[in-house]
């Protein structure tokens, strides 16, 4: 702990040293004497002031992984040495954490070397893993001549989860796997769902049989299915730019949005991948079950956007992490070349690409002159034209805007999907 001198010692020092000189000055001894209780108080302090033992404290965070929005609890438990009667402590603040007081600073009273509980009550505010810190303690003497500080390293980091985007429906890719799942086929087989009837051949099941068909036609009809498959699914997060306000980022709407994604499609029996495409390219290979789904959101709270001049190209994410068939979903502001450049060459290269645009408008300052506002519309016609040149490619983009349901946004890709199959047939 560390000694320092408090407000109320150099206030006696400054009325001490003033009576003193005001006696020399004028020569009056009764200004002196003014003096004598505040010399006799700093003498009694500073020889009673020592340094007390240092403080225990121990800690504990309940729990140590919530989701946005949801409450924790920190509670510490004091104990000093005899002759500390008070006892301020603060809490060190935090980006992702609230105060549901909104007091960081606590004055506790204490007992001899009676332990002390103290709860505070915090508030997940923003996603990610979060160090406490050190934990700040401070004392006086018995006169308050001197103050004491001390940190405690708290050792303690908390799991903040995005909170997901509720999926009801999902998107139908175009192409399943031969694994065993949720998704119905294009192509038939064995399965639930009714695709077609047709005559009995050779080598059918009699349980295939349709037996109110028959009857009408006259002869032995069966029925066709549609077999139960899964897919694989690669989340693509554009890390290489962002646009921030006070109301949030772009990169908090990527997270939440992918975050959302995955859940839905795990709970689908789907297989999900994850690449972070910025200035570090980071990914997880794609795989499903409870396990899994812990590893995509670990991941998620470890993405981040790091400024890079580096050119990128799509060669650069190992093969094995874009299966053959997958469904890529993208999520992208759409704001740096590279993203762009790599997303047609996926499109280009046969991939069933989906784009998710995150509206960097609501995150944009607002323009001051017609100059900007004359930019603004520039940039909103480029971004018009850019849209129109992945349409062209077969690509739909689909912007999701803050406060917008995610599930309205894969929505409007099945219509464009839809659309398109009714222009080519």
């Amino acid at each position: 702990m560390t000694r320092t001198a408090a407000p109320r010692l150099t206030s006696y020092l400054a009325i001490a040293a003033l009576f003193l000189l005001g006696g020399l000055a004028t020569g009056r001894p009764e200004l002196v004497a003014l003096a004598t209780p505040f010399i006799a108080l700093l003498v009694v302090g500073l020889i009673l002031a020592r340094s007390p033992r240092p403080i225990e404290i121990g800690m504990k965070l309940t729990p140590d992984s919530v989701v946005e929005g949801e409450p924790l609890e920190l509670t510490v438990d004091l104990t000093t040495s005899p002759g500390i009667r008070a006892l301020e402590l603060a809490v060190p603040a935090v980006r992702g954490l609230d105060f549901a007081s909104g007091e960081p600073m606590l004055a506790v009273t204490l007992d001899d070397r009676v332990p002390r509980h103290v709860s505070i009550q915090l508030r997940a505010v923003h996603w990610g893993v979060h160090a406490l810190g050190k934990m700040r303690t401070r004392t006086y003497d018995a006169l308050h001549l001197f103050r004491f500080d001390g940190e405690a390293d708290t050792g303690m980091v908390v799991r903040v989860y995005p909170r997901a985007e509720t999926m009801r429906t999902l998107l139908r890719p175009r192409r399943t796997l031969a694994l065993t799942g949720n998704r119905v086929a294009r192509h038939k087989g064995d399965g639930i769902e009714f695709a077609d009837l047709r005559p009995y051949g050779p080598g059918d099941r009699v349980r295939s049989i349709n037996w109110r068909a028959s009857a009408r036609r006259g002869q032995l009809w069966v029925n066709e299915r549609h077999p139960e498959r899964n897919v694989d699914v690669v989340l693509f997060l554009d890390t290489f730019a962002d646009a921030e306000s006070d109301a949030g980022s772009v990169l908090d709407e990527t997270i939440r949005g992918g975050a959302g994604l995955a859940a839905a499609w795990l709970g689908a029996r789907d297989r999900v991948g994850l690449v972070s495409f910025g200035g570090i390219l980071e990914w997880l290979e794609a795989g499903s079950g409870v396990r899994h789904a812990y590893r995509i959101v670990d991941a998620l709270l470890r993405t981040r956007v790091v400024f890079s001049y580096a050119w990128k190209d799509i060669d650069v994410i190992p093969s094995r992490l874009l299966p053959p068939g997958a469904l890529i979903v993208a999520l992208s502001p759409m704001l740096d070349d590279r993203v762009i450049a790599a997303l047609l060459d996926l499109r280009a290269r046969g991939f069933d690409l989906v784009v998710v645009e995150i509206a960097p408008e609501p995150f944009l300052p607002p323009t001051r002159s017609e100059t900007e506002s004359l930019a603004r519309r520039l940039w909103k016609l480029q971004r018009e034209a850019l849209r129109y040149r992945y349409a062209r490619a077969g690509a739909p983009v689909v912007t999701w805007t803050t406060g917008t349901p995610l599930e309205v946004v894969m929505t409007e890709v099945e219509a464009w999907r839809r659309h398109q199959h009714l222009r080519a047939g």
